[in-house]
């Protein structure tokens, strides 16, 4: 439960009329302890696509014939109306939204997503963090405003946010893309990859593959303003492909091992 104060902070007397200005204490809004709701969505192709206003979603892949929901939603509002939820499937696309508008306001809903093994997931969320864990199957997630980060994953992974920090952590994924507007780039790889690339425009970029004699990488590493690192052994010859590049930031392409 969230306590909300008001605080008189100026009154004022203007030609006869008293003007009172009024100040919002209290905490932010927090999903992780909110009463969590539940509900199936059927699926009937390989693809789901996850269309988000304003949420955190998790991702999991279970042993599940439906698309399995848990929902958290947790806010405020001064003078106006919310937090209002809603969810619902159509055409294999989950739309989640989230309606919170006053004076003043501050709402926050999180999504745990179970997906039947097997299915591709399309994540866009225009402002939220994206976290997948356990895939071996393609990923395409977009984050307007959020971090956007994968674990344990083989499948192939495009990763994208135009505000906020991409993350791949102990993937096996042989395809991976990554791009952040603003944001760091760390990509953390198991097996060698045919192509991965790490981009940011304002991050720094750091790409790491493991290493073993006769292992080469092909990489093309640059940075606008900033340091390049590469420690990996490299070769042109390499059919295992690497491109990382920042505008504004470090650039470090070096063993994972």
């Amino acid at each position: 439960m969230i306590t909300v104060a008001l605080r008189i902070r100026t009154l004022l007397a203007v030609g006869g009329v008293v003007v009172v200005s009024v100040g919002l204490a209290g905490c932010g809004a927090d999903p992780s302890d909110a009463p969590a709701e539940h509900k199936s969505f059927a699926l009937s192709g390989k693809t789901l696509t996850v269309d988000s206003d304003t949420s955190s979603v998790e991702l999991v892949p279970a042993d599940v014939k439906s698309v399995e929901v848990t929902r958290r939603v947790d806010g405020w509002v001064f003078m106006g109306n919310g937090p209002d939820s809603s969810w619902s499937m159509k055409n294999d696309e989950l739309t989640l939204r989230l309606k919170c508008s006053g004076i003043s306001s501050d709402c926050q809903a999180r999504h745990q997503i179970k997906v039947p093994r097997g299915v591709k997931v399309v994540v866009k969320d225009g402002n939220g963090s994206v976290t997948a864990t356990g895939f071996d199957t393609p990923l395409d997630l977009w984050s307007g405003n959020g971090k956007v980060v994968v674990r344990d994953s083989s499948g192939a992974l495009k990763m994208g946010s135009a505000n906020g920090a991409i993350v791949a952590d102990n993937v096996s994924s042989r395809k991976v893309t990554a791009n952040s507007n603003n944001g760091e780039v760390r990509l953390t790889l198991t097996v060698a990859p045919d192509r991965v690339e790490g981009i940011s425009d304002n991050g720094a970029v750091e790409i790491a593959l493991p290493t073993k004699p006769g292992l080469e990488y092909r990489v093309d590493a640059r940075t606008s303003h900033g340091n390049d690192k590469i420690s990996v052994p490299k070769s042109d010859a390499s059919s295992h492909v690497v491109r990382a590049r920042s505008d504004n930031g470090e650039v470090t392409v070096r063993s994972a091992n």
